[in-house]
């Protein structure tokens, strides 16, 4: 190519290409001398937000649950005091405090119970075709709204719902009559009743458990395993020694989920349980019914402070890693 032709094509890509100048081609040279400007303007708005939005209102929820409500005019008194804590430790806001963690443990225990044999099989055995179906059965419950599956389910276990039905095809009425007529299942109805709320909140948070176990038995290798049988291990030393100490956090990362979900939810209990509250229940009630504000703010740093040591636990068994 000759120098005449060269120069023809610069003179046409100068003529094409915008010129960098002036302000914004200052601050565009600015940023590509310094890239670590750069990066402070794209992350400046997503933590600005967070800092203020989400750390911000957990600072005015802490500060609020250290006032107190003026028993005989009902305002709130800002002076500091630990009175509203003491409140929190009276035996009818404790033993809400017990149900409700209570509730997230054993709903935590159930959910990796059922889940780890299904995560297994997605693991070991699922190819193709099969993995696919896996993954949209597991993840199509959440595609619903979740109000609508929460009313769906009140209709499965209502006194005229398919469940009671199949108890009395099957000849079980009594089965269920005697286990709803215990003091601490309550309700007259699975759809009014412990064990009702115990069962919806299983549905709704499975798939959050699956997931994490599923992900941490794909990383587990094969050899190991079929080496452990070929030293001559059962089923059971297989499960105990080698499956269940790798899998343990992607058990322990779904608990997160299914845990905090439990411990801080409001609607199911609601449109499932019983009179006799949870955490979230106990919240609106005091901010809005009673306008006891910061005792509802006391009650929501509970699950803050539950869930901050869980959080550390579960980083020290290596639970984020298997998100």
């Amino acid at each position: 190519m000759s120098v005449q032709a060269v120069s023809g094509t610069s003179k046409m890509a100068a003529a094409i290409l915008p010129r960098r100048g002036g302000l914004a081609g200052s601050f565009s040279d600015l940023l590509w001398r310094k890239p670590g400007l750069l990066l402070f303007l794209m992350l400046a708005p997503p933590l600005l937000w967070l800092g203020v939005v989400y750390i911000g209102s957990l600072i005015a929820l802490l500060a609020q649950s250290f006032f107190s409500i003026d028993e005989f005019s009902g305002l709130i008194s800002r002076e500091l005091t630990l009175k509203t804590y003491g409140d929190l430790l009276q035996a009818a806001n404790l033993d809400i405090i017990v149900r409700t963690v209570t509730m997230a443990a054993v709903v935590t225990l159930a959910s990796a119970i059922i889940a780890f044999p299904i995560a297994y099989y997605a693991a070991r055995y699922a190819r193709g075709t099969w993995k696919a179906l896996f993954y949209l059965g597991v993840m199509l419950p959440l595609w619903s709204s979740y109000l609508v599956k929460i009313y769906a389910w009140k209709l499965i276990l209502a006194k005229e719902g398919i469940l009671t039905w199949l108890f009395a095809k099957l000849h079980l009425s009594w089965l269920l009559d005697s286990w709803l007529s215990l003091p601490v299942i309550g309700g007259n109805s699975l759809s009014v009743s412990f064990t009702g709320t115990f069962i919806v909140f299983v549905y709704v948070w499975l798939p959050f458990m699956i997931l994490p176990i599923q992900a941490a038995l794909e990383r587990v290798p094969g050899n190991l395993v079929e080496a452990s049988s070929d030293l001559g291990a059962s089923p059971r030393q297989t499960f105990r020694n080698v499956l269940f100490p790798l899998a343990l956090p992607g058990i322990v990362a779904g608990s997160i989920f299914t845990f905090s979900l439990t411990l801080g939810d409001y609607i199911i209990p609601q449109i499932i349980g019983t009179s006799r509250l949870f955490i979230g229940q106990a919240v609106y009630a005091q901010q809005g019914t009673a306008g006891n504000i910061p005792l509802a703010a006391a009650f929501t740093v509970v699950p803050v402070v539950i869930m901050g040591f869980y959080l550390w636990g579960a980083k020290r068994m290596g639970a984020f890693d298997a998100l």
